[in-house]
């Protein structure tokens, strides 16, 4: 009968579990300069060294010589140096040429803008290198590969069958990153597992100790993809399990507000609707109202593309408040869209005899004291606003609903603030970015989701088209002709004016914004489209930095028709809706997520006549960006493209900004992780129904490894 480790042994295994949260310094090979090299990178701890995973894999049992290299795909050669030379063709552009070659061939590694590899490499070394072969001048060829001086031609013998490749920067080599996690796995990697058995056998995993040595050092590439995946799995557990703890932590001692849903303020708006719902609005109002009436504090997403009606069901909600003698907040990213909230819903909620205000920071001081007041009586039953709405001077009697639009545009501090104005109230969160349901899960996995994929009205339609920046006179001609029927044109550009530097773009990588291509910036290109290119139209302007009177003036003169065309950021990407605009030109179009584009192009071709959408881009057919663009092109599926974009980009950029006070994973890949996700979703709900708190003796690991991995999120929750 087998026996289980001796009491000296499992106490060793204890202390290495407890070791990782030390600081890095402690392993062997990691010092000053070194250190300070892993800081730089990311790696704090012990744990981060050894989750350090390799970012890909040479595999030595499939080295080839050079004449079987193949043209057009990737390869991994061993050859001789034979000559190195640095280039400089023009000012800060550097270019390392190295010619090598074995017995069958020559091939030459180009490498850009690393100019200290010509001092790295020399005539004579024996060098790994791996990348895509190409053919040019007569000579196969490598751009910026990967490379690694071996020992000789002939001898990998110091090496993995399979050697990992990890992410390496300035003060540290793959091969010193490789000893510095080789000699961590050897002192530390022997650690205890933090699922329960139970878990780790059911989903057929292997153990954690063994993961992290199989995904730095396997024998074969199918063993490194099964590592990955125990290690992808672990945190995708732990990130559930945070975000259970994390709404448990926002609700704890809070008593839920229980709202009165079949009152005369809900039946009166749902009869002062213009149309009827559709089966999904319905739905989505059933689910949000059953919520509301529940003993527990509703925390509800609702997802939904563009044109889908989310206005209609949150418009329900509210009236419900009314009935409850309660309050409600509706708080939007910009004045343009709180205005428009007001605007769309103000008036259903005064057919239902709901009071409501609008509180912005353009409201005139007079106005706002009146509001304020009645906000602080409770006469005021329904506030729609932007952060102002988070000022002191603003109290709520009973605040029981807030509802939030799009909420990555805010802070975590903004969010937690609203709710901290109504203690229990309900939370219910909107968006009109579609989000695939892996990425779902792993942002909002505390969240109830309820969804709504099909337009009650589908519009006219749009049609997408991409444009080379030299054929930008077809754009200016549909906006002509659109101008000249009684429409209206948007102009996006991705800066506000030349001296934005493009930190708040969405950050796809094709193209460095230091490179020699300018970008569009709004307030230029008014005044060139106002000067020489439609100098007999009224051009408008539109940024975030305008004041919000300045908004709000700039959007009821488009509105109103006294703008043909409006140049804007993007502003205006999401809610605003002017039926009457039908063309679309969106410059360096390759400056933007999917998700971006497609809530920009939901601005035209919503009413009765059809849209034009053109972007405007020089990136080449084949580049990712020209991918993203061929994609717009070929669908107006907005999650079909959530989904594409989830495979083209990192999950962290999806959404088209950068998440503030969020999390990002590190190991797992979302596009090919579904079923790790769903395994997750549905294990830490199990767990959590039976251990909310992670006390068990069982799931005291795993209650540490959750707050090592995200113990600056709790934090930063807690803070707020």
């Amino acid at each position: 009968m087998p026996q289980g480790p001796t009491i000296a042994e499992a106490a060793e295994r204890v202390s290495r579990t407890c070791s990782l949260a030390d600081d890095a310094s402690r392993l062997r090979f990691v010092s000053g300069a070194r250190h300070e090299a892993l800081e730089r990178l990311g790696i704090h701890r012990v744990r981060d060294v050894l989750l350090h995973v390799p970012r890909r894999y040479l595999d030595f049992t499939n080295v080839c010589k050079v004449a079987q290299a193949d043209v057009g795909s990737d390869a991994t050669v061993v050859v001789t140096v034979d000559r190195v030379r640095l280039k400089k063709p023009r000012p800060r552009m550097q270019i390392v040429e190295v010619d090598a070659l074995d017995e069958t061939g020559v091939i030459q590694a180009t490498f850009f803008r690393q100019p200290w590899i010509a001092d790295q490499l020399h005539k004579g070394d024996v060098v790994a290198l791996s990348g895509k072969v190409t053919f040019n001048y007569g000579f196969k060829q490598m751009k910026s590969p990967f490379h690694e001086v071996l020992s000789s031609a002939g001898d990998t013998s110091g090496y993995a069958r399979v050697l990992p490749v990890h992410p390496v920067g300035e003060g540290i080599t793959a091969s010193w990153m490789r000893r510095i996690i080789a000699a961590a796995l050897e002192d530390v990697g022997d650690v205890c597992d933090p699922l329960p058995a139970a878990l780790v056998a059911r989903r057929g995993l292997m153990t954690e100790a063994r993961g992290l040595r199989m995904v730095h050092y396997p024998t074969t590439l199918a063993e490194a993809e099964e590592a990955r995946r125990r290690l992808a799995y672990d945190e995708l557990l732990a990130l559930q399990l945070a975000l259970i703890t994390r709404q448990r932590i926002d609700l704890a001692g809070i008593e839920p507000c229980r709202h009165v849903v079949t009152g005369p303020h809900k039946e009166a708006l749902v009869q002062a609707l213009p149309f009827q719902l559709t089966d999904e609005q319905q739905l989505a109002v059933e689910q949000i109202l059953a919520d509301m009436a529940s003993p527990h504090v509703m925390n509800r997403l609702l997802l939904g593309d563009v044109g889908t009606g989310k206005t209609a069901v949150a418009a329900v909600a509210l009236a419900a408040v009314a009935d409850t003698g309660t309050q409600a907040a509706v708080m939007a990213p910009t004045s343009v869209l709180a205005r428009q909230y007001a605007e769309k819903i103000g008036p259903l909620l005064d057919e239902a005899q709901v009071s409501w205000a609008l509180v912005t920071g353009a409201t005139a001081a007079g106005e706002r004291e009146g509001i304020t007041r009645g906000i602080a009586d409770g006469s005021i039953s329904v506030t729609f606003g932007t952060t102002a709405i988070l000022s002191d001077d603003v109290e709520f009697t009973h605040l029981s609903l807030v509802i939030i639009d799009e909420q990555h545009r805010f802070g975590v501090n903004q969010r937690v603030a609203l709710r901290t104005k109504g203690a229990g109230a309900d939370l219910l969160t909107m968006t009109a970015t579609p989000i695939p349901r892996t990425l779902a899960l792993s942002l909002y996995g505390d969240v109830d989701c309820s969804r709504i994929t099909r337009r009650p009205k589908a519009g006219a339609g749009v049609k997408t088209a991409s444009l080379a920046p030299e054929n930008l006179d077809i754009a200016y001609g549909a906006i002509r002709e659109a101008v000249a029927a009684g429409h209206q044109a948007y102009v996006v550009c991705p800066l506000v004016d030349d001296s934005d530097d493009g930190s708040d773009l969405d950050d796809v990588p094709e193209r460095s914004r230091s490179g020699a291509t300018k970008l569009h910036s709004a307030v230029a290109t008014a005044q060139e489209l106002a000067r020489y290119v439609f100098p007999e139209l009224r051009v408008g302007l539109l940024t975030g930095p305008m004041s919000a009177s300045d908004k709000d003036a700039a959007m009821s003169a488009f509105r109103g028709g006294e703008i043909d065309i409006l140049v804007s950021t993007t502003v205006v990407e999401v809610g605003v809706d002017v039926p009457n605009a039908t063309v679309m030109l969106i410059h360096d179009a390759d400056r933007f997520g999917l998700a971006t584009l497609h809530q920009l192009r939901g601005r035209v071709g919503r009413g009765d006549w059809p849209g034009q959408v053109y972007l405007a881009c020089a990136a080449k057919k084949g580049t990712p960006a020209r991918q993203r663009l061929d994609a717009l092109e070929a669908t107006s599926d907005g999650f079909e493209l959530a989904e594409l974009d989830l495979r083209l980009r990192h999950e962290g950029e999806v959404l088209g900004y950068r998440q503030h006070g969020g999390v990002s994973l590190q190991i797992s890949d979302l596009a090919t992780d579904a079923d790790l996700v769903e395994w997750a979703h549905s294990d830490a709900q199990e767990i959590a129904a039976v251990d909310p708190t992670l006390s068990l003796p069982q799931n005291r690991t795993l209650a540490q490894e959750v707050r090592d991995r995200f113990g600056a999120y709790f934090e930063e929750v807690e803070r707020a």
